[in-house]
C-alpha cells in the first residue's frame, strides 16, 4: 500500500476548502430557494424537508426573470457572434499578414485591456443617448463587441500565431486570396480558439451587470444580471423568491463550467503562447 507524502496534503487540504467555499453559496441558495417564506424566517440554515418549484416559477413568470433571461440570450449571442467574427479576422490578420501598422494595432488592442469601463462610462453613456442607442438591443450589443473586442483580438493573435506562416504562403500559391486563406485554412484550423474565446466572452456579456445597467434603464429591456439586483430591492422580505432569481440565473453558468472546463481552461492560456 502507497504511502500518501505529507507534501499532497497540503495542497489538497486548502484545495478542498477552496472547493467547499466555492460550492457551499449554491447549495444554500439552492435550499433556500426551496423553501416558504415562513420556514426560512422560521431557520434559514436548516435543511429544506420538501423540493417546492413555486418559488421558481414565480421568479419565472410573476417576477420576469423569463423575460429577462431571454434578453440575455439574444444580447450574448448577438455579442459573442459578432466578436468572434471581427476577433478572428483580427487576429489572422495580424498574425499572418505583413502589412505596415501592424505592431502598433496589436499594442493599440493589448492596452484597451487595461481600460476599466468605469473610466469610459460618463462619455460612452453621452455618446450613446445621442445616437439614440441607449436602452436599445444594438446598443448594448456595441458595448459589449468594444468592451471586450481587445480580449478577443489578443487571444486569437495569439493563436494564429501558432500556425506556421508557410501554410498561409501555399494557399497563396495556389490561387486563394486573403479571404479565401481565412475562411478555408484559418478559420477551420482556430475552432479551438474560437470555442475557448467564444465561451469566456459569453460568460463574460452573461455575468455583466454595470454596462448593462448603464446601457438598458428599462425594466423591459433588463438583462438577467440586472433582473436578479433588482430583485434584492423588491423582494427583500420575500428571500426564497430572491435565492430562486439567483438560481435561474447560475445554472446556465454553473453548465457552462462543467461540461465545458477544459475549453475554459485552453482559452485563458491561449494568451501565454509564444508567437
Amino acid at each position: 500500500m502507497s504511502r500518501i507524502r505529507p507534501g499532497r496534503w497540503l495542497v489538497a487540504i486548502p484545495m478542498a476548502l477552496l472547493a467547499l467555499a466555492t460550492v457551499y453559496p449554491l447549495l444554500f441558495t439552492a435550499n433556500v430557494a426551496m423553501k416558504t417564506r415562513r420556514d426560512y424566517i422560521l431557520d434559514r440554515f436548516s435543511l429544506t424537508d420538501a423540493l417546492r418549484w413555486e418559488n421558481i416559477s414565480t421568479a419565472w413568470t410573476s417576477v420576469g426573470m423569463g423575460r429577462y433571461f431571454v434578453n440575455s440570450l439574444l444580447v450574448v449571442t448577438v455579442s459573442v457572434g459578432l466578436l468572434l467574427l471581427f476577433g478572428s479576422m483580427a487576429g489572422f490578420a495580424l498574425s499572418q499578414l505583413r502589412f505596415r501598422g501592424s505592431t502598433a494595432i496589436f499594442l493599440g488592442c493589448l492596452a484597451g485591456l487595461f481600460v476599466p469601463f468605469q473610466v469610459i462610462m460618463v462619455p460612452l453613456a453621452r455618446i450613446m443617448a445621442d445616437t439614440g442607442l441607449v436602452d436599445t438591443y444594438p446598443g448594448l450589443v456595441l458595448v459589449y463587441v468594444a468592451q471586450f473586442l481587445p480580449f478577443t483580438v489578443f487571444l486569437m493573435t495569439s493563436y494564429y500565431r501558432t500556425i506556421p506562416p508557410e501554410i498561409v504562403d501555399a494557399a497563396r500559391i495556389d490561387g486563394n486570396s486573403v479571404y479565401g486563406v481565412y475562411r478555408r485554412i484559418m478559420l477551420p484550423l482556430g475552432i479551438p480558439a474560437l470555442l475557448s474565446v467564444g465561451i469566456l466572452n459569453a460568460l463574460f456579456c452573461w455575468n455583466d451587470v454595470l454596462m448593462s445597467l448603464v446601457m438598458m434603464p428599462s425594466a423591459e429591456h433588463r438583462t438577467l444580471m440586472v433582473g436578479v439586483t433588482s430583485l434584492r430591492g423588491q423582494y427583500s422580505d420575500d428571500i426564497p423568491t430572491f435565492a430562486s432569481g439567483v438560481l435561474i440565473a447560475a445554472i446556465p453558468v454553473l453548465v457552462v463550467y462543467l461540461f465545458l472546463q477544459r475549453q475554459i481552461a485552453d482559452g485563458v492560456a491561449a494568451g501565454a503562447t509564444k508567437g
